[in-house]
């Protein structure tokens, strides 16, 4: 039996695109001599479709589409695609995330999703109703067992394993499947660069049978989703592996040493990459090609930059550098250099007339107001929302996506202007701690005889450059004391208390803390931001704004 894993990019509600793409890869798998054609899970609508699956119309044109699919494949191949199923018998619909066995022209079979995550990004009991048909079919003497995604995570006893009473892929084995299949839309994480693999492997040993799994490849709005399916042998060795980050048509053959796409193993690397198509992506389907970054000389900055210019080409990339009386001649200098190494457009704005301007206005009538208490920022935050106006002026002149450029260790604890450096279209490292966003520049200039990145800026200490002499540890803990308190709270899920315990300063724990829950409503209003952890800021984290919890 050979079979093609057809690792498509679907976007969500675009029905005649994605068919394009189902028929068009299924041609390829022809064309290799493949009889079982497998795509990613939903790749019919696009994942995830979210509150679109409260439109009838939207499931009602998945299902015509559908039919309209089945008859433009190529009759002797068996495709399982993935689609929105509906029982409109009762008096409420009921939906079915759900795969479609496409043969002769019609739909021969269909299976329904069993395990609906709720975690996280994932919101599928919100939609879908658990599925109760049988999981098999017979092809060409073989019977295979059908699963969707999550319906595998049940199953070998990996660190990434969810728990849930029922494990489609054991019941799927006890119908007698000699061939267990799944269709995926699983995110990229940097937890999941090894774990994924781990755990279908590990099912493949368990039960002694092969396991095939298609996974989608694209960006829908936060999820970066990066392909990667692959093939395992019953023994659990890997057979094949399609690209990573790209659109693909892998044919293997059961039992036989198939295409083998090597991976970035470094996983700053691959979080770069995994940023580049993010990046790419979310402005194609969003209709940019070109990019526009604030360019401060800074590390974050730097970063974003990079990742653009690799994502939509340096000529489609604006750097813009916006000095004030602050601003060190270093950091123009720097922030100079790296569009020269990039080879991305550059240009010098100086806001200091605008920010002189604007003091001028406003000094009489705050005087008048009062004095100015602690730790003022009205003049600081004023700089970032003069640079934030003057970017979406550019912005709306050019049709540019604006990048925001804050990190999450930023982000977490509000080291950021609401309407200055957080205006913008998409936050590029908005899920990368401090510390982090170091490994990942050093990890892609290590790609390069010479580095992209200016030395200078990865060795300097950060500023955010809006009063003299200024550093970010003047308002914060050290980075590396910062991001291990963040990771525990926000990523790990970890009380004050744990992380005391585990011999974190009390007083430094508490204030991070504190910082990290009366910022929640700026990140409220933050813009999309890419998702490369298990627990970002956005869809996945659901905290009151309003509320008085300390963690």
């Amino acid at each position: 039996m050979r079979i093609a894993l057809c690792q498509i990019n679907s976007v969500v509600g675009d029905f005649a695109g994605n068919a394009r793409a189902i028929v068009v890869a299924a041609e390829a798998a022809q064309r290799a001599s493949a009889t079982l054609a497998v795509y990613p899970e939903l790749a019919l609508m696009g994942y995830p479709p979210r509150d679109f699956l409260d439109r009838p119309a939207f499931v009602t044109h998945g299902r015509k589409a559908l039919a309209t699919l089945a008859a433009e494949l190529p009759k002797d191949l068996s495709a399982l695609v993935g689609f929105v199923d509906v029982d409109d018998s009762g008096p409420e619909w009921q939906l079915y995330n759900a795969a479609a066995l496409l043969e002769g022209g019609a739909v021969a079979q269909v299976f329904h999703k069993r395990l609906l995550p709720r975690y996280d990004v994932f919101d599928e009991l919100r939609y879908f109703t658990a599925g109760q048909l049988p999981l098999t079919f017979m092809h060409r003497g073989m019977r295979v067992g059908v699963t969707i995604c999550e319906d595998a995570w049940n199953d070998a006893d990996t660190p990434l394993r969810k728990h849930y009473r029922d494990n489609p892929m054991a019941q799927a084995v006890e119908e007698g499947a000699e061939l267990l299949v799944n269709l995926s839309a699983s995110p990229f994480t940097r937890e999941k660069l090894q774990g994924r693999e781990a755990l279908f492997a590990g099912s493949a040993r368990r039960h002694g049978v092969p396991v095939a799994v298609t996974n989608l490849v694209g960006c829908t709005d936060e999820l970066i989703f990066d392909g990667n399916s692959a093939l395992f042998a019953s023994d659990g060795s890997l057979l094949a592996r399609a690209e990573r980050f790209s659109e693909d048509v892998l044919c293997c053959s059961l039992g036989e040493k198939g295409r083998v796409t090597p991976l970035v193993q470094d996983e700053a690397g691959a979080v770069f990459d995994a940023l580049v198509l993010g990046v790419r992506d979310y402005a194609r389907k969003c209709g940019f090609s070109k990019a526009l970054i604030g360019l401060s000389g800074g590390v974050d900055s730097a970063l974003v930059a990079a990742v653009a210019a690799q994502a939509l080409g340096p000529a489609q990339v604006l750097g813009v550098a916006m000095p004030t009386r602050y601003s060190s001649e270093g950091s123009l200098a720097d922030a100079a250099a790296l569009a020269q190494n990039l080879g991305i457009q550059y240009r010098i704005l100086s806001i200091d007339g605008v920010f002189e301007r604007f003091m001028g206005e406003l000094n009489p009538l705050l005087a008048d107001l009062g004095p100015a208490g602690g730790g003022d920022t009205t003049y600081e935050n004023l700089q970032a929302r003069i640079r934030g106006t003057c970017l979406m002026s550019i912005s709306n002149r050019l049709g540019h996506l604006l990048l925001t450029t804050g990190n999450k260790s930023e982000v977490a604890v509000g080291y950021c202007t609401l309407y200055g450096d957080m205006a913008g279209g998409l936050a590029v490292i908005s899920d990368l701690l401090k510390t982090f966003v170091y490994q990942v520049c050093r990890s892609f200039n290590s790609r390069y005889a010479q580095p992209m990145i200016p030395e200078s800026i990865l060795t300097k200490a950060p500023s955010a450059e809006l009063r003299p002499d200024q550093t970010d540890q003047d308002s914060l803990p050290p980075y590396e004391v910062l991001d291990r308190i963040l990771a525990g709270l926000v990523e790990q899920g970890h009380s004050q208390e744990v992380l005391v315990a585990a011999g974190e300063d009390p007083e430094i724990v508490q204030a991070v803390t504190r910082l990290v829950r009366i910022n929640e409503y700026k990140r409220r209003q933050m813009p999309p931001g890419l998702i490369v952890t298990g627990k970002a800021f956005g869809p996945g984290r659901r905290v009151p704004i309003a509320q008085r919890y300390g963690y």
